[in-house]
C-alpha cells in the first residue's frame, strides 16, 4: 500500500464553512477510482491550509492518478500548487473492526 498526502494553501479570507462546502461538493469525484482505498480530508485549525490523505493499493496507482492535469486543476482551485508527501504503507490498523491490513 502507498499513502500520499497533499497539502493545499487556502486563499486568504476563505471561511471554514466554504472549505467544507467545497469538500462536500467534490468528494464524490473520488469514488470508484482504480487503486484508491480511502481518502481523508483535513482542515488546519487556523483554516489556512487543508490536506488530502490518500491510501492507495500501490504507488503505481497513485502515480497514474496524479496527472499534470489533476495538479493544474487543484492548483487553480486553491491558492497555488500543492505540496506532495508520500510513504510506503506496510500496515493499516482498522481499530473499530479490530483488524490489521498488511500490504501484499
Amino acid at each position: 500500500m502507498h499513502t500520499v498526502m497533499w497539502t493545499f494553501k487556502v486563499p486568504a479570507g476563505t471561511a471554514k464553512a466554504q472549505l467544507v462546502e467545497t469538500i462536500n461538493a467534490t468528494a464524490h469525484t473520488y469514488e470508484g477510482i482504480p487503486g484508491l482505498i480511502r481518502k481523508y480530508y483535513g482542515i488546519a485549525p487556523d483554516g489556512t491550509s487543508l490536506v488530502g490523505i490518500y491510501l492507495w493499493d500501490s504507488k503505481a496507482a497513485a502515480d497514474a492518478f496524479y496527472t499534470a492535469d489533476w495538479v493544474a486543476m487543484v492548483t487553480k482551485r486553491w491558492a497555488g500548487p500543492p505540496q506532495r508527501q508520500e510513504w510506503e504503507t506496510p500496515m493499516v490498523v482498522e481499530s473499530a473492526e479490530r483488524r490489521l491490513v498488511a500490504a501484499e
